[in-house]
C-alpha cells in the first residue's frame, strides 16, 4: 500500500451559535454569557502547533490550499480575531498563492460594515447559511434573520468588495411546495452569488426535529422540487458539479472538491475531524466536542476525542462516499493514488452497478449516471466493507 499525498486544506471549527436550530445536528452550541472568544482563537493555535507535531513528516511540504471557517457561526468572531488565526496559521504552514479562504456567515449576526474587515483579514470567500427567501419558513426553521436581512447581508458583502459568494438554500422544508422552492431559487439567483449549494432538509437523529417531526413534503415531491430546482438554476448559469452544489464557470468550491477527491485536512478547533495521509496510511482524527473541554486541553493530548488509522477494507466505502458525489466524475487512478489499493478490488462491485445503469462504462472515469445519482446512497454502500485482496 503507497499513497501519493494529495492536497492539504485546513478545517476551523468555531463552536458557538446565536440558537441552536432544530434541524442542526452540526457540533454548535447556543451562546450563553460571553464565550471566551479571544482565547479560542488562542487555543485553536496551540492545537493546530500540537497536530503539525503529531504529524511530522505526514504534512511533508505541502501548503495549505483552502481554509473554512465552519461552525456554529464563525461570522460571532470579529475581523480582528480570524485575522489573527490567519497570520498565526501562516507562521506555522506555507499558504498556496490565491488560496481559498472561506467564511460561514449567519445573515443574522454580521453587522453592516464588517465585511470589508473580514476582506482585510485575509476571506475571500463567504457562505451564507440563508436556507429560505420565505419567512414562514425562516421561522419553522428556527432562524434568526427574516429574508429581507439575508438579502441585505448579500448586497453589503457584495458591497465591501467580496465577490466570491455562496448561497446555501434548503429545499423540502416544513409544508414547502414546488412554488415555494422555486421562489427561493430565484430569489437567491437574483442577488448573482457565485455559488449555491441547494440540499434537501433530512431529519437526523438527536435533534429537535427528529424528536418532533414536522410535516415535510414525501420522497417524490421531494425529488420533483430537486429536479426543478436544479433546471432553474441550470438555466440562470449555474452548473451543478455536485449533488448539491451549484457554480458559475471558475467558482467551485475549492475547498469542498479536496473532500469529495478525498485530499486531506487539518481539523482544528472544537469537534473538528481532520483527515491525513503518509506514505502507508490514511488516519483520522477528531477534536473532543464541548467548547469548555477543549479550551480546558489548550493543545495537550486530552483535547483529542477520537484518533484512527482507516482499515484498508473500509477504504473503499470511504472513498466512494466523497468522490461519487462528483457529477463530472474522478479518473479511476485516483482511487489507487488516495487509498493505495489496486483498483481491481473494487471491479466486481463497478460489475454490478454498471448492470444496474448505476455508473457509466468508462474504464478511465468513476461516475454515476443519472439514476445512479437518484440511488446514490445505494450505490456508496454497495462499496461498504470490500476485502483488500487485491493489493
Amino acid at each position: 500500500m503507497s499513497l501519493i499525498l494529495p492536497p492539504l486544506s485546513l478545517y476551523v471549527h468555531m463552536p458557538w451559535c446565536v440558537r441552536k436550530c432544530p434541524y442542526c445536528d452540526f457540533n454548535s452550541h447556543g451562546v450563553r454569557g460571553t464565550p471566551e472568544y479571544e482565547r479560542y482563537v488562542d487555543v485553536l493555535l496551540a492545537d493546530m502547533d500540537a497536530d503539525l507535531r503529531d504529524f511530522g513528516d505526514a504534512i511533508g511540504g505541502r501548503k495549505i490550499e483552502t481554509v473554512f471557517f465552519g461552525g456554529g457561526t464563525p461570522s460571532l468572531f470579529m475581523p480582528e480575531l480570524i485575522a489573527r488565526f490567519l497570520d498565526g496559521a501562516r507562521e506555522r504552514l506555507p499558504f498556496a498563492h490565491g488560496a481559498e479562504i472561506t467564511l460561514e456567515t449567519n445573515p443574522g449576526t454580521v453587522e453592516h460594515g464588517r465585511f470589508d474587515g473580514y476582506l482585510a483579514a485575509g476571506v475571500n470567500r463567504i457562505s451564507f447559511g440563508v436556507q429560505s427567501f420565505d419567512n414562514d419558513k425562516l421561522h419553522r426553521l428556527g432562524r434568526i434573520h427574516s429574508a429581507n436581512e439575508a438579502a441585505d447581508a448579500v448586497r453589503h458583502a457584495q458591497d465591501a468588495g467580496i465577490e466570491n459568494i455562496n448561497i446555501d438554500l434548503m429545499y423540502a422544508l416544513p409544508q414547502q411546495d414546488l412554488a415555494d422552492a422555486l421562489n427561493d431559487v430565484d430569489r437567491a439567483v437574483a442577488l448573482s452569488p457565485t455559488h449555491i449549494s441547494h440540499y434537501q432538509l433530512t431529519l437526523e437523529p438527536n435533534t429537535a426535529f427528529a424528536a418532533n417531526p414536522p410535516p415535510l413534503p414525501d420522497d417524490d415531491a421531494a425529488w420533483g422540487i430537486q429536479e426543478a430546482c436544479q433546471d432553474r438554476l441550470a438555466d440562470a448559469g449555474y452548473a451543478q458539479y455536485e449533488v448539491s452544489a451549484y457554480a458559475r464557470d471558475g467558482r467551485r468550491c475549492a475547498h469542498n472538491l479536496n473532500y469529495w477527491r478525498f485530499g486531506d485536512y487539518l481539523g482544528i478547533g472544537a469537534g473538528a475531524h481532520g483527515k491525513i495521509s503518509d506514505a502507508n496510511t490514511v488516519r483520522r482524527r477528531w477534536k473532543t466536542r464541548l467548547p469548555a473541554a477543549y479550551l480546558a486541553a489548550s493543545g495537550e493530548a486530552k483535547r483529542i476525542g477520537g484518533d484512527s488509522i482507516v482499515e484498508a477494507a473500509d477504504l473503499p466505502f470511504e472513498y466512494m462516499l466523497n468522490a461519487l458525489r462528483l457529477i463530472d466524475g474522478v479518473p479511476m487512478a485516483d482511487f489507487t493514488e488516495r487509498t493505495g489499493l489496486n483498483h481491481s478490488i473494487i471491479e466486481p462491485v463497478l460489475t454490478q452497478c454498471l448492470r444496474k445503469g448505476w455508473i457509466e462504462d468508462d474504464a478511465t472515469l468513476l461516475r454515476t449516471t443519472t439514476l445512479g445519482q437518484r440511488f446514490l446512497n445505494d450505490v456508496i454502500e454497495a462499496f461498504m466493507e470490500i476485502a483488500p485482496t487485491g493489493e
